[in-house]
């Protein structure tokens, strides 16, 4: 593209950006216009932290995972040392994929198309036929950005992304509670969905649809009624936090709100409906407490990093949604489950139980948000205005917006 077309095509998306009404819905071609998605490429996606598994999956040297964002692969892996360390899964020779399976065990990475050998700390070990002035050395595998929060790993395909200090310090607390470094992942699973990623992520951030499609979300979590209702019912669990072991913290979840130079994060706990302590089937215990919690206190905790990862904690266990592109008009929505890390599976808990809730959750979402796509993609679309149990996506909307303004 020559540098007329290219200033052509970034007016048009700052007038776009210019024109959206605030409080409202996105324009259509912000969903639509690859250009868009290019410029989402550009700065926000390879641009913050991704939520990529818990430090529990790789407990030994050469354990390995695969994570794949839009048009990004990384191999996560624990070298000999017993260290994390994180690749472009791109091999420096002619740029095929090194590793093609999504976990396991390996000492070596060999490039499947013409076998260039890398270690685990990346380093090109074997190259064949190569020129006697070949220097290994300087063509190890690209490092990726790779970070642990109290646990959690986080990824970023950028070489300076936001500091999750202040996440590190901050959460520091309430991560505590719930012992995050020593649980474990007890279950994950993919959900692939046919539509633009702002569409499932902004589904994610409001409850305004969760009584008319979630009944057995809706029937536990006081999350679904409007901020005032909410905060009338939440004395039952304030009440019990303290003897329950569990203080009582929040931390704005405004994206926007973070400090310059740092990943927008947020902590806060709401109350459940009476008679539920957990999400199950019953509402009632289906694993160990987690942490130093001594009890239910009939409350469910919300955690967010950046713009992609989030997390609802209970007190016996953790669900986190992490949402990644595809491309324009596909994205994934991946769930982990974690318990206690002593918790043993078929005594102390049942997985298919302690995924139920999430699982037939999710598979409602996904229907959701392909018919949400389906009639954006319509000549007849319009943008409408938020509700006021959508503010959490309005601000998520407006930080889309300042990011590509930027």
């Amino acid at each position: 593209m020559n540098s007329n077309n290219s200033a052509r095509r970034e007016t048009t998306i700052r007038d776009l950006i210019a024109r959206q009404k605030p409080g409202w819905s996105l324009d259509q071609r912000f969903y639509t216009d690859p250009e868009v998605y290019q410029l989402e490429l550009d700065r926000i996606i390879t641009k913050n932290w991704i939520l990529a598994g818990h430090q529990s999956q790789l407990p030994k040297p050469g354990d390995f995972r695969v994570i794949k964002v839009a048009n990004e692969s990384a191999i996560i892996v624990r070298n000999k040392d017993g260290e994390l360390k994180a690749f472009a899964n791109v091999c420096r020779h002619r740029g095929s994929l090194v590793c093609l399976e999504q976990s396991g065990n390996k000492r070596k990475f060999e490039c499947p198309y013409h076998g260039w050998v890398y270690d685990t700390d990346g380093n090109l070990l074997a190259a064949r036929n190569m020129p006697d002035d070949f220097d290994k050395k300087s063509h190890s595998l690209h490092p990726v950005s790779l970070d642990n929060v109290h646990g959690l790993l986080f990824i970023a395909f950028c070489d300076n992304p936001p500091s999750l200090e202040g996440a590190k310090r901050d959460l520091a607390e309430p991560m505590a509670i719930f012992d995050f470094p020593n649980l474990k992942v007890a279950a994950q699973k993919s959900y692939p969905i046919a539509a633009n990623w702002k569409l499932s992520i902004e589904n994610y951030q409001e409850c305004y649809h969760c009584a008319t499609a979630h009944p057995d979300y809706a029937k536990m979590h006081t999350l679904m009624l409007d901020p005032a209702k909410r905060e009338r019912v939440q004395g039952h669990m304030l009440e019990k936090m303290e003897s329950c072991g569990i203080k009582n913290l929040f931390y704005d979840f405004i994206d926007t709100k973070a400090r310059p130079g740092e990943q927008g994060y947020g902590y806060g706990r709401t109350a459940m409906f009476e008679g539920y302590v957990t999400g199950s089937r019953d509402g009632q215990p289906i694993a160990p407490l987690l942490g130093n919690i001594k009890d239910y206190d009939g409350g469910a905790s919300d955690f967010s990093f950046g713009p992609f990862s989030f997390l609802l904690a209970y007190s016996d266990h953790v669900v986190a949604y992490v949402f990644t592109p595809v491309d324009k008009d596909h994205c994934q929505c991946e769930i982990y489950w974690l318990v206690r890390g002593d918790a043993v599976e078929g005594k102390d808990y049942n997985r298919d139980e302690l995924m139920w809730l999430w699982d037939v959750t999710t598979y409602a979402d996904e229907k959701i948000i392909v018919n949400n796509w389906k009639g954006v993609n319509s000549r007849y679309y319009r943008p409408g205005p938020f509700s006021g149990m959508e503010r959490a996506e309005s601000i998520y909307v407006d930080w889309i917006l300042q990011q590509l303004r930027a």
